[in-house]
This record gives structure tokens, sequence and C-alpha cells, in this order.
């Protein structure tokens, strides 16, 4: 048992010894993320209180842990603190909370999958991260803009049109999944 410990502490100063800066800043990210993530989808009495400590712990994990479950540790955490918000403590859904939400979640997983496959100890070009955060930046501004005309084109449907809208874009959903699945296994 000792012997393992002893392995661990190795190899972890190993770890903080070869450590580079740019995947030190990626991991950094992922904590950042995830944990304003969850400060802003938890109730604020439960932010404010000891159990910020939790949520830090919860948030960090991921940049520890990247390949494994971190990620979606995190992310669970955030949705059920939404959850937990907008049903026991009866929170209003505002626009800007969940557009904040879903955005600091891609940005703590489109990093943590970053540095899944970025070792500690490479050294990387800024570009490397200035693109990847574009693109993700780009996918961030797409989701927020439809999001935004989805939930005005819901005002203007009502009844029988709105689920008619539901359904068509359910099945457009479903047909696409079935269209990338068999491209994926053609030959």
């Amino acid at each position: 048992m000792f012997d393992g410990i002893a392995n661990r502490l190795a190899r972890t100063r190993t770890v903080v010894t070869r450590a580079t800066v740019l995947p030190l800043v990626v991991r950094c990210g992922i904590g950042l993320a995830f944990f304003a993530a969850m400060t802003v989808a938890w109730p604020v009495t439960l932010v404010v209180s000891r159990y910020l400590v939790l949520f830090a712990l919860v948030a960090v994990y991921p940049a520890f842990a990247p390949r494994g479950r971190g990620p979606t540790v995190a992310i669970v955490a955030v949705v059920a603190g939404w959850i937990i918000d907008t049903t026991w403590y009866d929170a209003r859904t505002a626009l800007w909370r969940v557009l904040a939400i879903a955005t600091l979640t891609y940005a703590g997983h489109t990093l943590a999958a970053l540095a899944a496959v970025l070792p500690y100890d490479s050294m990387v070009n800024a570009d490397v991260l200035t693109g990847w955060l574009t693109r993700a930046g780009l996918t961030i501004l797409i989701s927020a803009v439809l999001t935004v005309l989805a939930l005005g084109l819901t005002a203007e449907l009502a009844g029988g049109a709105f689920v008619l809208a539901t359904l068509v874009g359910l099945a457009a959903a479903v047909g696409l999944a079935l269209l990338l699945g068999r491209l994926l296994r053609r030959p």
C-alpha cells in the first residue's frame, strides 16, 4: 500500500516538474469554466454557503481527469444544480442563465476534450489553442443565436403549429443521426 502511495507521489512530482504552460492553461480553463457554470446553475443560497468548496472540487476534477469521468461528473453536477434551482427553489428561468450555463458547460467540455489529447508536458504553439478556442466560440455564438431565434418562434407558434414544428425537428434530428451513422459505416 505504501509503495503505491510512494509511486503516485513520485509520478505527481514528475508531472509538476515537466508540465508546460499551455496545457496548464487549458486545464485551468476547464476548472474555471465548470466552476462558473456551477455558480450560475446552482441556487445562490447554496453557492455562497459552505458548499462552495464542494462545487470547486467537482469543477476542478475534470482538469485532473479529462479523459475519464471528470467532465461527465461536472456536467451532471451543473445540470443537477439547474434542475434543483428551477424546481425545488422555484427560480425563474432567465435567458441569460440558460445561455451562460450552456456556454460555460460547452467551454469546459471542449477544453476537456483538448486536454484529453494534449499531454501535460507537450510544447504547443499558441495558434493551436487560439484556433481551438475560435472554433468553440463560433459554435457557442451560432448556438446562442439559434436558441434566441427558436425562442422567438415559439412565441409566434402556438398550439398545433408548435407541435408540428417540434415533430418536424425531431424527425430531422433522427434522420440526420441515421444518415451520419450510415456514412460512418460506409467503407
